[in-house]
């Protein structure tokens, strides 16, 4: 995630914020240009931008519930976040609408990285047969929905346990599966690699390198679970696979190393815009040393991510340990896991410069179209 600031006072404002504390300026975010913009009031409900003074916008509809906070050209309209929504729970509930918005904060953190990556983000409004869509499901009230109400993915359909934003019963349900990390985004970012597989992974040739990296995903699906929970891991899982759950079937090994990719581009990007310089002096040995100098979204080259990545993990777990917190970064990631990371980097970075590319092609033959109207 980038660092942001107020284009009014300079003051440095979170992804989230609404309000710059210091000069009490509106607050928005422009996805189309990933930046977060002071807004002038134009006196009619919509808002000039102080990084684009062109065009007038909007806050998103699900702004007077205090859920988002992005920007849209016409009043009412949903933002590219939250059109992805199909499901959301009764907000009449106080319950509930606290819970729904930590987990908008969550996913509209996943929808940043989506589209920083150029992965394609379209809802099932727009594309019912290949597009996203986000089923938020609430227990009743006092109950926890574990076994009614199942988080997954399904055809584009992701399902997801409001419950699950009560740090509580998350950590309660971390515990009982023997996770070393449980959180929202991590959900999120789990769950969209699932969906991205049958986007961009079954086109060749991202399926064979799939295959031979990952093993053979038509293996019974069902039975690889049951034999999962029946009997756990195998006792090596460590050597080839960044979790446990990882090792029940090549769908989830994607999945979990997808997430995994996830996490480090976004707090790469942190370290990036805070401009972290890592040289551990235990000693006389640098190999830990790493300058993080670099865009993790916009870099080609997997070499330089990883390079960074392992300091930057020491560095923060060894700071967490120093408040007496567990680590930040719980896992051990081994050569082979690093291999499997450089396939999801191979993947998803030759999808997103297609992309890109597609959107070039239009943005010029729309450019070409609109000079030709002007000339003729």
């Amino acid at each position: 995630m980038k660092l942001f600031e107020c284009q009014h006072c300079g003051q440095l404002v979170y992804f989230e914020n609404t309000v710059c504390e210091r000069c009490g300026y509106a607050l928005g975010f422009l996805p189309d240009v990933a930046q977060m913009t002071a807004l002038r009031p134009n006196g009619d409900g919509t808002f000039t931008p102080l990084v684009d003074a062109a065009h007038a916008v909007s806050y998103c509809a699900n702004y007077e519930h205090g859920a988002c906070n992005w920007l849209v050209d016409n009043p009412g309209d949903l933002c590219r976040a939250c059109l992805l929504n199909r499901t959301i729970p009764d907000l009449t509930v106080p319950e509930n609408l606290r819970r729904w918005r930590r987990i908008e904060a969550a996913k509209h953190r996943l929808v940043y990285s989506l589209l920083r990556l150029g992965l394609p983000v379209e809802s099932k409004t727009e594309a019912l047969d290949s597009g996203i869509a986000f089923d938020f499901l609430a227990p009743p009230p006092g109950a926890d929905g574990q076994g009614t109400i199942i988080t997954g993915h399904d055809n584009g359909v992701i399902t997801l346990n409001v419950a699950e934003a009560e740090d509580a019963i998350r950590e309660k349900i971390r515990q009982s599966m023997h996770e070393p990390y449980r959180t929202l985004l991590g959900h999120f970012r789990h769950e969209i690699a699932h969906y991205y597989f049958d986007r961009i992974v079954t086109q060749r040739p991202g399926y064979d390198l799939f295959l031979a990296t990952f093993g053979d995903e038509t293996a019974d699906y069902g039975e690889a679970l049951k034999e999962h929970y029946a009997n756990g891991a195998p006792l090596a899982w460590q050597e080839s696979h960044i979790t446990a759950y990882a090792s029940a079937h090549p769908h989830e090994d994607w999945a979990e190393t997808f997430a995994h990719y996830l996490h480090m581009v976004d707090t790469l990007e942190t370290a990036y815009a805070c401009g972290i310089h890592v040289r551990p002096r235990a000693g006389q040995d640098d190999s830990l040393a790493a300058s993080v100098s670099f865009d993790p979204y916009t870099r080609q080259d997997f070499e330089t991510i990883i390079d960074a990545w392992l300091p930057v993990t020491f560095a923060v777990n060894s700071i967490n340990r120093s408040m007496g917190i567990d680590d930040l970064y719980p896992f051990v990631i081994s050569p082979a896991v690093i291999d499997k990371v450089r396939v999801v980097h191979e993947i998803i970075r030759a999808k997103g410069a297609n992309a890109a590319s597609a959107k070039a092609t239009a943005e010029n033959r729309g450019f070409a179209t609109r000079l030709a109207n002007l000339f003729a």
